[in-house]
């Protein structure tokens, strides 16, 4: 049997996601003109921005025990086509085009993978609904 756990000491939701860079300003550029992210903050080091009320921050690492990869973030998307279309305007690097991924019960789900300007994999995500 599994203990109960106090409702004040539940995860209420995702507040932010670090996004390890090299580059600072060469990831800041990227996260807004390419993906188009609202920034929010930016201070030494460190740069925040709005992913639907979720802050993503890209910031160098501090030490070298924070100095890797990003975990792979799936970003939703309403129109896969036309995100998919502004990747490839800006040269970013493709690992697999817009494919389906798995047929819902209401929609078709939808992904692409692609490389950020730091090495990170990161995709894009639609439910598409069905015709």
């Amino acid at each position: 049997m599994g203990t109960t756990v106090e409702p004040q000491l539940t995860i209420q939701r995702i507040g932010q996601i670090s996004v390890p860079v090299k580059d600072l300003v060469r990831a800041s550029q990227f996260y807004s003109e390419v993906l188009g992210l609202r920034m929010w903050l930016e201070v030494p080091g460190m740069c925040f921005f709005d992913c639907g009320g979720i802050r993503l921050m890209l910031a160098t690492a501090e030490d070298p025990e924070f100095d890797h990869r990003a975990s792979i973030l799936y970003y939703q998307v309403t129109d896969l086509d036309a995100m998919y279309a502004t990747l490839v305007a800006h040269e970013v690097r493709i690992l697999k085009a817009p494919h389906r991924i798995a047929d819902m019960t209401a929609y078709e789900l939808w992904m692409t993978f692609f490389r950020d300007s730091e090495d990170n994999v990161l995709a894009l995500m639609c439910e598409r609904p069905k015709t």
